[in-house]
């Protein structure tokens, strides 16, 4: 029952729902990125190389034993068994990537602005940094023995003080 309970505690955080809101729309933001690639940029620039499809650009590294080469098409070449490396997908998905990188990029940038006109609690530590304001300690004394601690410690390594009931008191 225990671990049940501890993972409620996890999955109902508001990290981990971030989480998988997050990556729900990047999952369809990539689906839209690889359109962008694969229906309005890849044709353009492969007519301006010589009209080129990028997915049939390949290379036969073993020949397929259903069919003789040459190959007009990477699926031709995939039916008749052939070995193929297959260098204009790998492109395709290298524009992908690019385009998704600019656009997360851009989307962070937007969100970071829009935090500091609205002065949100949007804490990361650039923005600590950049307002000059106190970070949180990273280490505290434990109250019977003064050694120095982690802040976060519950139990000191040098006396093995129980130290929870403290911040429950003081909080």
């Amino acid at each position: 029952m225990r671990i049940a309970n501890e993972f409620k505690r996890f999955a109902l955080r508001g990290s981990v729902i971030d989480l998988a809101v997050g990556f729900t729309v990047g999952a369809a933001f990539s689906s839209i990125a690889q359109s962008l690639v694969g229906d309005v940029i890849m044709p353009p620039l492969g007519l301006a190389i010589g009209s080129v499809d990028f997915s049939n650009l390949f290379l036969v590294l073993q020949d397929g034993r259903l069919a003789e080469p040459p190959y007009a098409t990477l699926d031709v070449a995939r039916a008749a068994g052939a070995v193929t490396l297959n260098y204009g997908l790998f492109l395709t998905q290298v524009v992908t990537f690019l385009i998704l990188a600019v656009a997360m990029f851009v989307l962070i940038r937007l969100i970071s602005r829009l935090d500091e006109s609205l002065d949100l609690p949007f804490m990361t530590r650039a923005v600590v940094e950049e307002k000059n304001l106190p970070a949180p300690p990273l280490q505290k004394k434990c109250p019977y023995c003064l050694s120095v601690i982690a802040y976060a410690a519950t139990r000191c390594p040098a006396c093995t003080s129980h130290l929870e009931h403290l911040e429950a008191a003081t909080a």
